[in-house]
């Protein structure tokens, strides 16, 4: 790496001294709290809707409404990456979490990625629908500019801790990376979001629509 990125890499150490993180970048995989957060009414999500229980209910979802899902999220392999379903993430293999229940958001205000956020207008309660998410419109494409490298002394400093790879890292601006490369010399540390560049798949069932 030229000097000049090295030499913004340590500022950006400065500015931001990296802690160990105990968790990882898909925790609230679908929430925004992300660069590509932008709501996008022109979304390129595409959707396949598959009807299930009663969607005579008068009311279908409209931006500004508190909702309330079911999801389950898969990239294009079929590996699940995320559910509010119990039931699902067992069978998936995910870390347990404390409770499982359906997600509440208002829609169109900026909680959720823009693909999920648009998915939703206009179903009906107890509808569930297939929603697919490209990139651009869930956490973004991968972008070589997320990835920073760090002098190793001085990461090793910041840490307290000897750098590792696939060591999961956060800086104090909440931004979360990953160690991808580290010698006695630099550390490389990406900081693109786990999903950053897959198209995302949701399930998603409406259970409810107001607070």
């Amino acid at each position: 790496m030229d000097s000049a990125k090295l030499m913004g890499a340590t500022l950006f150490a400065v500015m931001f001294s990296l802690v160990l993180a105990g968790c990882t970048q898909t925790g609230a995989v679908i929430g925004s709290q992300t660069a590509n957060n932008t709501i996008n009414s022109t979304t390129s999500a595409t959707t396949n809707n598959q009807t299930t229980g009663d969607t005579d209910m008068a009311g279908t979802v409209k931006k500004g409404d508190t909702v309330a899902v079911d999801y389950v999220g898969t990239l294009e392999d079929g590996t699940v990456f995320d559910t509010s379903i119990e039931a699902e993430a067992k069978k998936a293999g995910l870390p347990a979490r404390p409770s499982y229940e359906p997600l509440s958001f208002t829609v169109g205000a900026g909680q959720m990625i823009a693909g999920f956020d648009a998915g939703v207008v206009g179903m009906k309660v107890n509808e569930t629908k297939t929603v697919t998410i490209q990139a651009k419109d869930a956490y973004g494409e991968w972008s070589d500019a997320n990835v920073q490298a760090f002098p190793t002394k001085d990461l090793t400093a910041m840490i307290n801790a000897t750098p590792k790879m696939g060591m999961q890292l956060t800086a104090t601006n909440g931004a979360s990376g990953k160690i991808i490369s580290t010698d006695a010399n630099i550390t490389k540390i990406d900081f693109n979001h786990a999903l950053a560049g897959k198209t995302l798949i949701f399930r998603i069932t409406l259970r409810k629509i107001g607070a």
